[in-house]
């Protein structure tokens, strides 16, 4: 990705060294799902990067709510640097570019429709931290929660990213942050309201079926973003974004998990899907073109 020239997102809190600073993010405001409880897309993070890792997911979900936050955990903190942050500068620093990208990208096509865009807020983590939806820790993946507007991230996922998964490159990375920004996009619209209230009347089955739509819609969503900021884009960067799609299907990681895929527990779609719904955001740019619900929301 060329990312050079690209200017870094100020929404972010840095928590690494475990002294949870802020950086001029801004206020809260828009939609919120009350309840202090996990948002979909960090639920079934956890139940796919736990079956991957050969874990009892109800060891890390407990009641698969997380409606009483866990204790803060402060996180051991390795060399640190001059503000505390024990990320590694030139990894922050990438990360911080993707987000300021979909930043500007989102806001332009918010600003389309009339609309106004609420940045989310990036936090950083090391092992352990709190979210607005509960505990936050490294064996979660990335995740976003609704509750706080907030990405929680442990970077050491993207190092599981490509030595685990096989997904390398700056734009495999990128593909999962606007993945989560585009669950953040689904919150401010209202559309993860709408799909609570589905599951809510759903079997555990047709639940799963609107968490997967849900998800394929966060990876169109991606791609809408890097469609349209194609100067960010080089030879390569789309087989790489495809190649994490590819690697995180539930058909994928169930069969790593050594497990016979079960597609009525999938909750983030099939590796084809995944792959799919995310180059269609690619080829279009256009939100419009992610309807995964088939306007039944």
């Amino acid at each position: 990705m060329r990312l050079d020239d690209e200017q870094e997102s100020s929404s972010f809190e840095d928590r690494s060294g475990g002294g949870g600073r802020g950086f001029g993010f801004p206020g809260g405001g828009g939609l919120r799902l009350g309840g202090g409880k996990m948002g979909c897309g960090g639920i079934v993070v956890v139940i796919i990067i736990a079956l991957l890792l050969g874990i009892n997911p109800l060891s890390l979900l407990g009641d698969g709510q997380l409606s009483t936050p866990a204790p803060q955990v402060q996180a051991p903190s390795g060399p640190a640097g001059a503000d505390g942050s024990t990320i590694d500068p030139k990894l922050r620093s990438t990360i911080l570019k993707v987000l300021g990208s979909t930043e500007r990208r989102w806001t332009d096509m918010f600003a389309a429709n009339g609309q106004t865009y609420e940045k989310p807020v990036l936090v950083f983590y090391t092992d352990n931290d709190q979210s607005g939806c509960g505990a936050a820790q490294a064996a979660m993946g990335p995740f976003y929660c609704p509750a706080d507007h907030r990405i929680y991230l442990d970077v050491s996922f993207f190092d599981e990213l490509a030595n685990r998964f096989g997904a390398k490159g700056d734009f495999a990375g990128a593909y999962v942050i606007a993945h989560e920004v585009g669950h953040h996009i689904q919150t401010i619209t209202g559309d993860a309201e709408r799909i609570r209230a589905a599951q809510s009347r759903a079997s555990r089955a047709q639940g799963n079926a609107l968490q997967v739509k849900m998800e394929l819609q966060a990876d169109c969503y991606a791609g809408v973003w890097a469609a349209n900021d194609k100067n960010l884009m080089e030879p390569g960067d789309m087989e790489e974004g495809l190649t994490a799609a590819n690697a995180i299907g539930d058909d994928t990681l169930q069969k790593a998990a050594g497990q016979r895929p079960v597609p009525e527990s999938f909750t983030h779609g099939t590796s084809a899907q995944r792959m799919q719904w995310l180059k269609r955001g690619l080829d279009t740019g256009d939100p419009a073109q992610c309807d995964t619900f088939g306007g039944t929301l």
